[in-house]
């Protein structure tokens, strides 16, 4: 099947059993200082998982964006992409076990609604218990499994294996339905369950495998078994049930509203259909694999370049969303991830021995390939044309640049200042040294690497963070005032400015928006003014839910390219007599879409007797400016 095809039929196969279809967020989390990117599908729904009722109601699907910077060294296998599409349903305290793994397995298996997969190409793992906190085994499971196994003529054997290290030693020993520790089969932000903080919630969780059947490579184990790395197994869905919540005293207890929390691979599950582990052979790569060919005059199958295909292919791919989304390459935060990935890709294009322009004609293909589903990749070509085309002719100058200072060196090459300083990469620097018979301390390099990334991880810790945004009362503070400022920018400089992009923290607000030169001293203190204004006149914060098209009507301000559903939560500021029950959206100051939190009436914001001042106001990138602002 196609990916369009795989991701219709789940979202019509959950529809039809009563699930709201909600959109993909965007690629970059809205209000979510904790985290640079929207890395899976429940990530957007934490709030709902934890108890905030969901605007479209108890039973929820979709098919998430998502991207994991972390995963970028792991591309160039069959299986690794670092942009992926997560399909997702979600039960906020309505159906459990009984209901979601055999809706899961249908889905898998059924010819009519489903993909018709073979369901003696199916393996899967259930939570074996864990010692250490007294959480028992999930025999539940087990027991679903048997029974939906049984109706399709398995026997489906049970085999605990425990540990990743006892299935390498023992194997499969026939099994179809396998027991893992908390580490492989247990769900919580914390991590296993004694690490889990009281007041945490958690459960086990149950993953399905689809055997592709290739040979084992010792090399990963003596033994193959489902979670093993050789590649034969291939984790496609995984439910999780969020169960428990961990007490003071450490015992657990059971949630009086229990979810669900299903995630299964997009990409993954469509490979299975087509019966091939390599996810870059599935349609959406077609195009742009075509492309690289012809440019390199090399097949993909070729086993010298696979390798270079897969990651200018995934590159390519996570960059044509990237730029589409509004990230430009820059040094800093998303900037610096979306120049990573040009560059690794322009290095890979050198060892296909293409040396000039080409990762723009690459990244067309993907316009095309997800024109039905994400629109707004396909309407963004020229300027993904235009971004692309920019940073690989200043790349491959920074190339040239690094190759003098490499000539300076002689036979004293200093790989690693080659790297940090001139970003020229370490694997163009060892090809260079081996051709010249110059011999590379390459432990040393890589004990300075792994210094300076320390450096950097330690730096960007709590960008990896991941999960929740803050939702500390300054945080939720400068959320509110985001919203004041917009409305005044709109005021001061005309209604064409709109947000396109924002970063809220406790320390300040910034707010990137579209506005193509920069703002007179008058212009900064007239914004000030007006939201100082708000503030003191104590205006009443209110929240809404209503059809999209009617918070349309109203002239709502909404994220450029955002996706809603039908039902949405609106937040209005103003009049002095609004309330809940008649929010006069008619006089209210601003009017716009968004999840929360807020304060209730902007007076919170003058708290301690503190106001509201614009800091700086700069260039973003090409029509946009950015505004960093505090309470003080």
């Amino acid at each position: 099947m196609t990916v369009s095809e795989v991701r219709k039929r789940y979202i019509d196969f959950f529809a039809k059993r009563g699930h709201a279809v909600i959109p993909s967020a965007p690629i970059i989390p809205e209000n979510d200082p904790t985290t640079l990117f929207t890395s899976s599908g429940m990530q957007p729904l934490v709030p709902y998982l934890l108890g905030q009722p969901h605007p479209e109601g108890a039973r929820l699907a979709n098919s998430q964006m998502s991207f994991r910077a972390e995963d970028i060294e792991e591309v160039g296998d069959n299986r690794h992409t670092t942009f992926f599409e997560m399909l997702g349903n979600w039960s906020l305290g309505d159906y459990f076990k009984q209901e979601q793994l055999p809706w899961f397995f249908e889905y898998l298996t059924s010819t009519e609604e489903g993909l018709g997969l073979d369901p003696n190409k199916l393996y899967v793992t259930v939570f074996a218990g864990d010692k250490e906190s007294g959480m028992v085994a999930d025999t539940d499971a087990v027991a679903i499994w048997k029974k939906l196994f049984s109706e399709k003529g398995i026997d489906a054997k049970f085999v605990e294996l425990g540990t990743e290290e006892r299935g390498n030693e023992l194997g499969l020993q026939d099994g179809r339905i396998f027991s893992y520790g908390a580490k492989k089969n247990w769900w919580s932000r914390a991590g296993t369950p004694s690490k889990m903080p009281a007041g945490e919630i958690g459960g086990p969780d149950s993953e399905v495998f689809y055997d592709f059947g290739t040979t084992h490579d010792t090399k990963f184990g003596k033994e193959c078994h489902v979670n093993c790395d050789c590649g034969r197994f291939v984790e496609i869905g995984n439910s999780v049930f969020m169960q428990f919540i961990k007490q003071a005293d450490g015992t657990f207890k059971e949630l009086p509203k229990k979810n669900v929390d299903f995630g299964g691979g997009l990409e993954r599950i469509t490979f299975a259909t087509i019966g091939n582990p390599d996810v870059f052979l599935i349609d959406v790569f077609d195009a742009a694999r075509t492309a690289l060919e012809k440019r390199s005059d090399k097949s993909y199958a070729d086993t010298n370049a696979t390798r270079s295909f897969r990651i200018i292919l995934d590159h390519m791919r996570a960059a044509s969303f990237f730029i589409a989304s509004g990230i430009r390459p820059s040094n800093t935060e998303q900037g610096y991830v979306l120049r990573r990935l040009i560059r690794r890709s322009i290095r890979e294009a050198d060892k296909l021995d293409i040396k000039e322009s080409v990762l723009a004609e690459v990244a067309e293909g993907f316009g095309a390939a997800y024109k039905e589903a994400y629109p707004f990749v396909h309407t963004a070509a020229g300027t993904i044309r235009e971004e692309l085309e920019k940073e690989e002719a200043q790349f491959r100058k920074t190339l040239s640049n690094g190759m003098r200072e490499l000539e300076k060196m002689g036979t004293s090459i200093d790989a690693f200042i080659l790297f940090t300083t001139y970003g020229f990469p370490i694997e163009l620097t060892q090809e260079i040294a081996k051709e010249r018979g110059v011999s590379l301390d390459m432990e040393t390099i890589k004990v300075k690497f792994e210094e300076h990334q320390a450096l950097s991880r330690a730096g960007a810790a709590q960008k990896f963070a991941g999960g929740l945004a803050d939702h500390a009362e300054q945080t939720v503070r400068y959320h509110t005032a985001h919203h004041l400022l917009l409305k005044a920018l709109q005021k001061v400089l005309g209604p064409d400015v709109h947000q396109r992009g924002s970063n809220i923290t406790s320390e300040r607000l910034r707010i990137d928006f579209s506005y193509g030169q920069k703002m007179t001293p008058e212009q900064k203190a007239e914004a000030e003014r007006i939201v100082n204004e708000k503030i003191t006149e104590a205006l009443p914060v209110t929240r809404t839910v209503m059809n999209k098209d009617e918070a349309e009507k109203l002239g709502a301000e909404h994220e450029f390219g955002a996706n809603y559903p039908e039902q949405v939560s609106v937040y209005s500021v103003g009049p002095k007599d609004a309330t809940d029950a008649d929010p006069k959206f008619s006089e209210a100051f601003s009017i716009e879409f968004c999840g929360g939190p807020h304060v209730r009436n902007t007076n919170e914001l003058g708290t301690g007797g503190k106001r509201f001042k614009i800091l700086k106001e700069e260039a973003s990138s090409a029509g946009i400016r950015r505004i960093k602002a505090v309470l003080e």
